[in-house]
């Protein structure tokens, strides 16, 4: 069983996508199950819709997954094993610090109280947490990526599980879900290092003795204001998405450009190396571009609101000189736009708008030119500059000899 466990409290970043790409990857080889589970424990922090935010981000990657659920709807559970852990000596209520999860240095002061102690604090309503005793030996943790790491008793220490609010820290919902879900296969990002021991130290006093395999994925640098909204917007498709961020950090692929399906076919998680990576953007515009090269024609043309294979190679011509569905779009739509007559070339493109707007369907470009040519008298940088200009609202194009087939159909509303 593998995870995806985001947390609705901000937009999810190509840091957070990774991951899930990986675990999707990773299950589909093994066949095991994929699961989300949104981690909504701190409920002052969450911003209302981004659990469903995340869900739609997930399906247009075509990230398929067996089931969802939120984290605060085990609330009840975190704290029924808690109090096992307190009523079977392995863990003790503390009153001596804040409950702040990372507030995890503890003073040895009331390790010791006794149970009738205990019972007396809890009728006087004083604030306390829960804290699980610390590990009586090292802790060893093996990483695929990572490698193995030793963590000592001290540097676990005796950490706080439940807060004066009732409610479980980090660590402690992570551990009890992973157990309570059956999750053997932990893939997330390097910066969850740290928590792999305690986590472990968790499971382990609750009876959990089934293996874990872990693998930290090393962070993207220079990517903190990447968000997958972001590159949405910029005209970044899902599949160059993918393909990048499978591709960053590999140390071995078969090849540079592919589909997540196909990644399947060869992926290996063992081949992601532990060094960070930095985000490249030039990178990722040149995947982008020809992932929009192998798009279908008529399909690439419903993103400019046409339905039209002409309209879908129309747009590739301009990938010589732009990367991105935002880019591209600018380029149709200056041609269906009204155009500028107010340049250098106004009057030779009105004239050269009044005849093609009288003159008949005329199929190639070669006896379109010679046609306007006639009618117009102009010639050269007189006629090709405003013409250019006219059909395209540039006045450098791909050339118009590629371009007029692909748009003779729509030549009165272009040329206007």
């Amino acid at each position: 069983m593998l995870r995806f466990a985001p947390s609705p409290t901000g937009d999810m970043h190509i840091g957070d996508l990774r991951v899930a790409i990986i675990n999707y990857l990773v299950s589909q080889q093994k066949n095991e199950q994929f699961i989300i589970r949104i981690e909504d424990r701190e409920k002052e922090k969450n911003i209302e819709g981004k659990d469903t935010e995340i869900m739609q981000i997930l399906e247009k990657f075509a990230l398929k997954h067996e089931s969802v659920f939120h984290q605060s709807e085990h609330l009840h559970m975190h704290q029924t094993l808690a109090i096992k852990l307190l009523e079977e000596g392995k863990a003790f209520v503390c009153t001596c610090q804040e409950d702040n999860e990372d507030n995890n240095c503890y003073s040895g002061n009331c390790f010791n109280v006794s149970k009738a102690e205990h019972d007396k604090l809890k009728k006087s309503a004083t604030p306390f947490v829960i804290r699980i005793k610390k590990p009586q030996s090292n802790i060893i943790s093996k990483d695929i990526i990572a490698g193995e790491n030793t963590t000592s008793p001290d540097e676990v220490d005796s950490f706080v599980i439940l807060k004066t609010n009732g409610t479980p820290t980090y660590n402690f919902a992570c551990a009890c879900d992973d157990m309570l879900s059956g999750v053997n296969f932990i893939i997330r990002g390097e910066e969850n290092l740290l928590n792999t021991p305690k986590q472990i130290h968790i499971k382990k006093q609750l009876g959990y003795e089934e293996e874990t395999i872990y693998a930290h994925l090393a962070t993207i640098l220079d990517s903190e204001d990447k968000s997958i909204e972001w590159l949405f917007k910029e005209g970044y498709t899902p599949d160059a998405i993918i393909n990048y961020l499978i591709l960053i950090g590999n140390i071995e692929v078969p090849k540079e450009i592919f589909t997540l399906p196909e990644a399947i076919e060869w992926f290996n998680i063992e081949n992601i190396s532990k060094n960070s990576v930095k985000f490249d953007l030039e990178k990722l515009r040149f995947i982008n571009a020809q992932h929009i090269k192998m798009m279908d024609d008529k399909q690439l043309s419903t993103l400019f609101n046409f339905a039209d294979e002409d309209i879908g190679r129309l747009a590739k011509l301009y990938l010589q000189e732009v990367s991105t569905v935002k880019e591209l779009r600018e380029k149709i739509e200056s041609i269906f736009s009204p155009k500028d007559f107010s340049g250098k070339w106004s009057e030779e493109m009105r004239v050269l708008e009044s005849i093609i707007q009288n003159a008949p369907m005329i199929n190639s470009f070669d006896d379109f030119k010679t046609y306007i040519q006639k009618k117009s008298g102009l010639d050269g940088e007189k006629l090709m500059k405003p013409l250019t200009l006219l059909l395209t609202g540039y006045e450098n194009s791909p050339k118009l000899n590629d371009i007029y087939p692909l748009i003779k159909s729509y030549i009165l509303e272009v040329a206007s």
